[in-house]
């Protein structure tokens, strides 16, 4: 069975701009927080501590910029490794057109509320990651 690919779409807003007429790459992560956490949220069934992670590092590479009217975006993500407390996942984040504006990684690291540390991810929370696992 194929791995499966998540996909999403966003709107570009109107504050999202600079007075270059495009929208600041920092506006990019926020879209790349938004897109993953819907897809956390169908991965893992909603909102809620099961699932909890946290960003360890993100990696971004700007390939076109966004217009005010280069929405709706599309941002496609899917799961790229799933280790022993953390899982990377890809972010693709494309235009109305299909032109590609931003390709990027997340290493998320599951995360345990009490504590305030990492944790191993628990074999439920690996087998939804792998339904979105692309290898190579």
């Amino acid at each position: 069975m194929p791995a499966r690919t998540f996909t999403c779409t966003l709107q570009v807003r109107w504050g999202d701009s600079d007075r270059l007429g495009h929208v600041n790459n920092t506006r990019f992560v926020e879209y790349l927080q938004e897109g993953r956490v819907q897809f956390l949220n169908a991965v893992f069934g909603g909102p809620g501590v099961r699932g909890a992670a946290v960003v360890r590092k993100l990696t971004t590479d700007f390939l076109h910029p966004i217009l005010d009217d280069s929405g709706p975006l599309t941002i496609e993500l899917w799961i790229t490794r799933v280790g022993t407390t953390s899982y990377g996942v890809r972010h693709v984040v494309t235009d109305r057109d299909g032109k590609v504006c931003a390709d990027a990684e997340a290493l998320m690291v599951a995360f345990d509320l009490d504590t305030s540390s990492s944790r191993p991810l628990d074999e439920s929370e690996r087998g939804l990651l792998a339904e979105y696992l692309h290898v190579g």
